[in-house]
């Protein structure tokens, strides 16, 4: 993959990643969250370990990691995805998706504890306070009025489980660094832990109804761009997203696929605005603003980036008084 091609996929992956908001809003429409999430953790699971296995590489057997990546479906996978897909029963899409932004704000708070070479300086001190005072805002936004139109508590506790969701992946990518320490591939991992999932919230689906929650919904029942958007989140935005991460991983290294972070917060507002018609106000843009903003306050390594430009300001002088170049 060349540097061109890497970069493509590097948007092409923040338009999937960033429309998963919006195909789960349509989707929870017509399908229980958790029904949802076992079809979207289904496919993925399958796809996954066709891919892993084609590659040559077995799921382990062995207790540890056996145990590892039991962890990592359920707090990396499970509660997150079932989190965000109840929040956006109450909440609307472009919402969602600016609230995961948080996650990058926890992975820093956590980080400080669990590794020596992550401590929380100054400048990360200042990204934390300006990333929460975002999530300030944004639920300060909330009416009471969920998007049924129904006045309630329910819009704040949506609120809610997308910022728990946040906490999961942060929880569970620390646990995975940690844990792990390149004892199993990407591909191992993911195809295993996807399998957790779905087998767990395909129990969880099928068995509701006992404990008086939703039936499981047929494909048959499901309205055509229902369906489409379900499907869509199964192959596009978990099996084909996570393919094309580990490509740009290998391509463009971790620190500049970790910029997507920044993207899918405004991909996801906008996508939702534009093919759901919800509706953007002041609090929603300072809101978005504010977070991504300490998002990047938290990342960027600005004495670097000043370094890298000012070597190529010195390196472009230097060509330009060189006398051998000039006429």
């Amino acid at each position: 993959m060349t540097i061109k091609q890497a970069w493509l996929g590097f948007w092409v992956l923040a338009l999937i990643w960033g429309s998963s908001y919006l195909f789960i809003r349509i989707g929870v429409a017509q399908v229980p969250p958790f029904q949802l999430v076992f079809i979207r953790t289904g496919i993925a699971a399958i796809g996954l370990n066709v891919v892993a296995y084609a590659r040559g590489k077995r799921l382990p057997t062995d207790s540890r990691s056996l145990g590892d990546l039991l962890f990592l479906g359920i707090v990396n996978t499970v509660f997150p995805f079932a989190l965000i897909t109840w929040g956006e029963t109450h909440i609307e899409s472009s919402l969602a998706s600016v609230l995961q932004g948080t996650t990058v704000l926890f992975t820093l708070v956590l980080a400080h504890f669990a590794f020596v070479d992550e401590r929380i300086t100054l400048r990360k001190v200042a990204g934390l306070v300006i990333g929460f005072l975002g999530v300030v805002v944004l639920a300060g936004r909330s009416t009471g009025e969920t998007i049924t139109g129904t006045r309630s508590n329910l819009h704040l506790l949506g609120q809610l489980a997308i910022i728990g969701s946040s906490l999961c992946y942060a929880i569970g990518g620390i646990y995975g660094r940690k844990a792990l320490q390149n004892r199993l591939e990407p591909i191992v991992v993911s195809a295993g832990a996807m399998t957790v999932a779905a087998i767990t919230t395909g129990i969880i689906a099928y068995l509701s109804p006992i404990f008086g929650g939703p039936a499981p919904v047929g494909f048959n029942q499901l309205a055509p761009n229902v369906l489409g958007a379900v499907l869509a989140l199964g192959i596009l935005n978990t099996f084909g997203a996570y393919l094309i991460y580990y490509s740009l991983l290998a391509a463009l290294g971790a620190a500049r696929t970790s910029m997507i972070t920044y993207v899918i917060p405004v991909v996801g507002l906008l996508l939702g605005v534009l093919f759901l018609g919800e509706q953007v106000d002041g609090r929603l843009l300072i809101g978005t603003l504010l977070i991504v903003g300490g998002i990047a306050l938290v990342n960027l390594k600005f004495a670097a980036v000043i370094g890298n430009l000012r070597a190529r300001l010195a390196g472009r002088a230097n060509v330009i008084r060189s006398p051998t170049d000039l006429p």
